[in-house]
This record gives structure tokens, C-alpha cells and sequence, in this order.
């Protein structure tokens, strides 16, 4: 059955939020891109091509444990919409919770790189929200029934970041599977929608999650349009930039 969405429950929800070990490191990580358009009056952007390829490649390797890891404990699981603690799952989502906070490097790569149009609002939503559903996934829902959806990331996360790994390697000539990646992602946050509505309707679910795969799904829906369909043509060209989940497209160019 559907839990209606109440104003206590709200209410309890915000303060899980506010108690999260990340919490104060969201307000750094919003405090630090508000301000980084300073950073770049007065530095030079940072040549890091051999820390992103080592990055990269560690992130997609994690990604990948996390996958293998996330399958794992389903396989052991009744059902993938079990709302009860994993012991064989815990583990994994700790795991999976400090990845987000490792990517966050992302964002301090953009700016240390003077790559600051890279970091759109998609971007920083992604990372924001990711880090703090994470943290609740392990520190309060060690549950099966989040695993399809972190499972799901982690495989997206294992292409991206092989991705942006071999771009950083030779950025003269990156893999020409981007626009794979952003289908890849569409279809991820389909299936976590549909997932989750299934949940809502038939279990225990909160509406939360479906709100967040709507979010989600319309976001990168909207990129995709703008990056592939609205300015395709002989003139568009695409230039591979690492870890740019934020990718503006601007004018006739994909940047």
C-alpha cells in the first residue's frame, strides 16, 4: 500500500537530512562553487591531466566493486523491494557512500582547472543529492530495496568515469561513445523510476523516490535535447571535457 505523504513525515525526513555526517560537508561543497569564481580571478588554472587519469580510473574501478557488490546482495535477498536491514548489503553501501564523497573531486577538479562552465545546475544537483541519499542509504536504509537504484549508478558510473579516463589519457582522441553515456543515464533513471513507483504503489514506499526519478529523468532528458537533437548538424562539434556532468552547450559548440 501507498504511504501517504504527511506533514510529520516531511518533517522527520528534513531532520534525517540535517543529522547526516555529510550534511556539513554539502554546506563546504555549495560554499565552495559559490565562491570559486574567485579562485579564478586570482590563480591560473591547474594542469592536473595525470591525477585525472589515475581518478578516473580509480572511480570507475570502485564503481565496478560497488556493482558486483550490490548484485551480490540482491541475488542473497527475498526481493529487490525488501525494506529490512542487509547485513551482506551494509558493507557495500559504506563502500558506495564514500564514493560520493570521493567524486566530489570532480567539482574541485573544474575549478582548479578554470572549468567553471562545467558546473551547471545539473551537476551540482547530481553530486548534492547523490552524496546525501547515499549517506541515508547507509546510515538509516541498509535496505535491498535501494540497492537496484545504487546498483544501477554504479554501473553507469563504471563507463563514465572509464571514460573520462581515457579522454584525460589522450584528449586528442577521446572514446566516441559520449553520447552512449548520456542514453546510458536516461535509461538508468527510467528504470529507478519505474522501480520505484512499482514500490509506492504496491509496498512501502515513499513518494520521495519517485519525485527524485522525475527530477532526475527530466534533467537529463532537457541536456540530451540541447546537446544532441536541438543543435545536431554538420557544424556541431564535440569537445571531450573530463568528468563534465554539467557539459554547457552554448551556441553551436558542446563544451
Amino acid at each position: 500500500m501507498a504511504r501517504p505523504l504527511t506533514l510529520e513525515r516531511v518533517q522527520t525526513g528534513m531532520w534525517l537530512v540535517y543529522n547526516l555526517d555529510t550534511f556539513p560537508l554539502l554546506c563546504v561543497y555549495l560554499v565552495m562553487i559559490a565562491v570559486s569564481g574567485q579562485w579564478k580571478r586570482f590563480t591560473s588554472p591547474f594542469n592536473l591531466r595525470p591525477v585525472l587519469v589515475i581518478y578516473n580510473f580509480i572511480a570507475s574501478a570502485i564503481s565496478l566493486y560497488t556493482l558486483v557488490g550490490f548484485i551480490n546482495g540482491l541475488y542473497q535477498s527475498e526481493s529487490s523491494f525488501g525494506t529490512y536491514p542487509s547485513e551482506t548489503l551494509r558493507p557495500v553501501f559504506k563502500i558506495y557512500w564514500l564514493t560520493k564523497i570521493l567524486e566530489l573531486l570532480d567539482t574541485v577538479f573544474m575549478i582548479l582547472r578554470h572549468k567553471s562552465r562545467q558546473i551547471s545546475a545539473l551537476h551540482v544537483y547530481h553530486h548534492s543529492s547523490m552524496l546525501i541519499l547515499s549517506d541515508l542509504a547507509y546510515h538509516h536504509y541498509p535496505y535491498p530495496a535501494m540497492s537496484p537504484y545504487l546498483a544501477l549508478n554504479s554501473a553507469v558510473h563504471v563507463v563514465l568515469y572509464l571514460y573520462y579516463g581515457l579522454s584525460a589519457l589522450n584528449p586528442d582522441n577521446p572514446p566516441q561513445w559520449k553520447k552512449f553515456l548520456t542514453q546510458f543515464q536516461i535509461v538508468q533513471f527510467a528504470l529507478d523510476l519505474v522501480h520505484a513507483s512499482i514500490g509506492y504503489i504496491y509496498y512501502t514506499y515513499c513518494i520521495y523516490g519517485i519525485f527524485y526519478g522525475i527530477s532526475m529523468l527530466s534533467l537529463f532528458c532537457n541536456f540530451y535535447y540541447k546537446a544532441y537533437i536541438k543543435h545536431r548538424g554538420p557544424s556541431v562539434k564535440t569537445k571531450s571535457e573530463s568528468n563534465g556532468y554539467g557539459d554547457r552547450v552554448k551556441d553551436k559548440k558542446i563544451k
